[in-house]
């Protein structure tokens, strides 16, 4: 994977791209994955085969296909692949329930600091970090259950805590499986705006088409346990979409 340096932050927590400067980005060809004639395994069996792609920085990918078809564990590869370089929201969020959301967010950032800082920080919030997460939280609209232990939250605000948590990790790569699996339309599109806010490169496992080609600029269409769909989203329709759905 290229070097990818984390971004700074503008104050009002945004990294400074917008989508003119992502696609300038993207046309710049530096490449953050790159897969050859891969298989890739779960528990002892494929469940993708030659897989052969590349992603560069700028590129906003979506993953579709029908449950099963490869895409988590599409996803689980590109981050063991680069795992000190990627911000990582998975499905299954394993966030720690009787810590706070503050807490729980927190942790995106443990590694920088030290690991007293960090103690000291779980025995009483900082002002520093307090007053990031704080802005972060009102972000994503958990701003007055922040410091409610996460067992006492809904789904959706769980939901919003692991994407705060990986967006706090401040990396320049974003992958995500199913980050607003729990939302409504509404505001699963409001939360994926913040995230390609923050990030100029993502990859994301989605389960909805219209937010597939709303929010990404390329699709990768898997199934039966092959990449059978990789195009610029300009170049497709949903009918091709929703053939990735039919047995």
């Amino acid at each position: 994977m290229a070097n990818t340096t984390p971004l700074a932050e503008d104050p009002k927590g945004n990294y400074p791209l917008g989508s003119s400067v992502t696609e300038a980005v993207a046309q710049t060809g530096i490449q953050v994955f790159e897969l050859t004639d891969t298989d890739l395994h779960y528990e002892g069996r494929v469940i993708l085969k030659d897989v052969t792609l590349r992603i560069v920085e700028g590129e906003r990918v979506a993953l579709v296909g029908q449950s099963g078809s490869g895409k988590s564990t599409l996803l689980k590869y590109l981050r063991g692949r680069a795992s000190a370089d990627v911000a990582w929201c998975p499905q299954h969020s394993g966030l720690v329930p009787m810590l706070s959301g503050y807490h729980n967010i927190f942790m995106g950032g443990l590694e920088r600091h030290s690991s007293f800082y960090n103690l000291c920080n779980l025995i009483k919030p900082l002002a520093g970090p307090k007053a990031e997460i704080q802005r972060l939280a009102d972000q994503l609209e958990i701003g007055q259950v922040l410091f409610n232990s996460v067992d006492r939250l809904s789904g959706g605000q769980q939901q919003r805590v692991a994407i705060g948590r990986a967006l706090y990790q401040r990396r320049s790569v974003f992958l995500g499986d199913e980050p607003v699996s729990a939302l409504d339309d509404f505001q699963a599109d409001k939360l994926l705006s913040l995230i390609t806010q923050k990030h100029p490169t993502l990859v994301l496992a989605l389960h909805d088409i219209d937010q597939a080609l709303k929010v990404c600029s390329r699709v990768i269409g898997l199934k039966h346990g092959r990449i059978v769909l990789d195009a610029q989203c300009d170049q497709l329709d949903r009918t091709q979409l929703h053939e990735l759905y039919q047995l």
